[in-house]
């Protein structure tokens, strides 16, 4: 008798394949990063405190440095405001853009990011939508140093604010791609804030911001007048003072740029790695 064994194939489990993401077109990305930018500005509304720099700071600084450096620069406080009020303009926005990496890195640890991977967006859009809502806050400021400027007697060219203030912007934005970087490279939101700290004090306060360069010793002024925050203090000086576009704003506008096309790839990168 002939005995046959009917072997029955193996089951194999597979693991059902996911279809792979459609590519977000630049369209698509734009408007995305559009939309996470409304939730940052939604994020400001519900949480006010977060504005407590750019409402407050503009206006401390503006009286205390006006006061207290006004006579002794310039002989007066009337004469000084010039002076003053586009260095304090420059200062207190570019150094508000410190909280973009402050705050991108407490969202990553609060795992926020983490849902954003989840949803059909492009990953890019999170990190550019953070970004464009921290310049409502460079927005606040600009126009309350403004306000507290002209409040002291201080008469600008009006079409040379405005100017000037879309100037600022810009290069502030420009800025915050450097803190986007460390934020998504740092562990800990405090290390952002003081590593920031560290590197913005010297370049504000070592500037033509507040006092005139021919006060500084020799090899100060060489710093200083290759110090990037000069340049776009003297072209807000510019505009505000006659209206005039100068090569100053031509180098803060390049300097922007660099800055932008430096650190925008690097922080994206580094945020990818992160998501």
């Amino acid at each position: 008798m002939t005995v046959t064994t009917i072997t029955h194939p193996t089951a194999v489990t597979t693991r059902p394949v996911r279809p792979a993401k459609s590519a977000v077109s630049v369209g698509e990305s734009v408007r995305q990063s559009f939309s996470m930018a409304y939730r940052g500005v939604l994020k400001i509304r519900h949480n006010p405190e977060q504005l407590f720099d750019v409402t407050f700071q503009p206006i401390i600084f503006t009286l205390m440095f006006t006061y207290i450096f006004g006579g002794a620069v310039s002989g007066n406080v009337h004469d000084y405001l010039p002076v003053i009020i586009p260095g304090i303009l420059v200062q207190t926005v570019v150094m508000t853009s410190i909280v973009t990496g402050t705050q991108l890195r407490e969202d990553m640890d609060k795992g926020v990011f983490d849902r954003f991977r989840s949803l059909p967006i492009a990953r890019i859009s999170p990190l550019a939508g953070a970004l464009l809502a921290d310049v409502i806050r460079y927005l606040i400021a600009t126009v309350l140093t403004v306000t507290v400027g002209i409040a002291m007697g201080w008469r600008p060219d009006a079409l040379g604010v405005v100017v000037s203030g879309v100037l600022i912007l810009v290069c502030s934005f420009a800025v915050s791609w450097i803190f986007a970087l460390m934020g998504c490279l740092m562990s800990k939101a405090s290390a952002v804030q003081g590593v920031s700290m560290m590197i913005m004090f010297p370049l504000t306060f070592i500037s033509n911001a507040f006092v005139p360069v021919e006060t500084m010793p020799g090899w100060l002024q060489a710093f200083v007048k290759v110090n990037p925050v000069s340049h776009l203090v003297s072209a807000v000086r510019d505009l505000t003072s006659t209206g005039h576009i100068g090569m100053h704003l031509v180098w803060s506008l390049v300097g922007a740029a660099a800055i932008t096309a430096v650190f925008a790839p690097l922080a994206v990168r580094a945020y990818m790695r992160n998501v």
